[in-house]
């Protein structure tokens, strides 16, 4: 079997080939390194099964040559992290829809089944947490940059369903907050990795707000688990599905809890909104997944606790 991932050289990208890789797969990388890197797949330098191609998901012609032949894509490929996207909209909009849509053509065409990465984005400012896969889409206004990311998220599920009435083999996952080795050093996208570097560094750790807002954080290997799942098994089919650990943690927590753990003499520093982001920057309070529907049709459930998980990836950190 050969499955092709695209954004495979970024940070679950490069998990989810690791994982693919030790179920057997054959798997070619599509990926721009735009935000993905090498290094992520540098373990896998003499491995036969791997390919690796450097391009992007916006060339058409490029995708339908590799989707040929492939039962199986996963299409992760994406413009993703806070501050990419508020640099650049634009290219997050063209990316996000017009790559999906060249996916998703050239996998109908050669009869691959897609397997979609999307976002707990899409659910914006909903406040009636858990969220269910079918909950509602609460958004802020069109001039507020952030939104562009979960919109156009969304018209890449659109998309998904539409080809999925004409016959197209599609799952969906939605990703809340994953973390991990692997995570960018630079933290420009994960809170996480931000407050490992600065923990480590010996630095304040910057907090955005208040800091009681809350998120449900996943351990990669789960991300992956559940993305592989809905890949595969037949009952995904058609379907979208919540890809999250269920324990609410507050940004406070998670930073002390790092420290802690880091064994760090970092204090905290608060920092509005507005300084980070610009005065127009808008925040959802709390972010949490509801699973049971991927508990019931993938036997999927997130299995390792923040804690461990924070203690495997400072390991990492302190690798580098």
């Amino acid at each position: 079997m050969k499955a092709l991932v695209t954004g495979g050289a970024g940070f679950i990208g490069s998990h989810l080939v690791d994982g693919l890789l030790a179920d057997g797969w054959q798997v070619v990388v599509l990926d721009n390194l735009s935000t993905g890197r090498l290094a992520n797949l540098a373990h896998l330098a003499h491995e036969r099964r791997l390919t690796f191609v450097e391009g992007d998901v916006c060339d058409a012609g490029l995708v339908a040559r590799l989707v040929r032949g492939c039962q199986v894509v996963y299409h992760l490929a994406a413009l993703v992290g806070v501050r990419y996207v508020l640099d650049n909209p634009i290219g997050g909009i063209h990316t996000n829809v017009y790559g999906t849509e060249n996916v998703l053509a050239a996998a109908a065409r050669h009869g691959a089944r897609v397997c979609f990465a999307s976002t707990s984005e899409l659910y914006g400012q909903n406040s009636a947490v858990p969220f269910a896969e079918d909950a509602a889409r609460v958004l802020g206004p069109t001039w507020v940059a952030r939104w562009s990311y979960a919109t156009a998220k969304a018209l890449g599920e659109h998309l998904c369903f539409a080809y999925r009435e004409r016959g197209l083999d599609v799952a969906i996952v939605r990703y809340f907050n994953a973390y991990g080795p692997r995570l960018h050093p630079a933290g420009y996208g994960s809170v996480i990795a931000r407050f490992i570097g600065q923990a480590l560094a010996g630095e304040p750790l910057t907090v955005h707000g208040d800091g009681r807002q809350s998120r449900a954080f996943t351990y990669v290997a789960d991300s992956v688990r559940g993305t592989m799942l809905a890949g595969t098994e037949r009952a995904a089919l058609g379907q979208a599905f919540n890809i999250g650990g269920e324990t609410e943690t507050s940004i406070v927590e998670l930073a002390r809890t790092i420290v802690a753990l880091t064994g760090s003499s970092s204090t905290l520093s608060f920092q509005p909104y507005e300084v980070a982001y610009g005065p127009s920057f808008a925040d959802p309070q709390r972010r949490l997944p509801d699973v049971s529907k991927a508990r019931c049709l993938l036997g999927f459930s997130a299995r390792v606790p923040l804690a461990e998980g924070l203690a495997r990836t400072i390991a990492w950190f302190r690798g580098l």
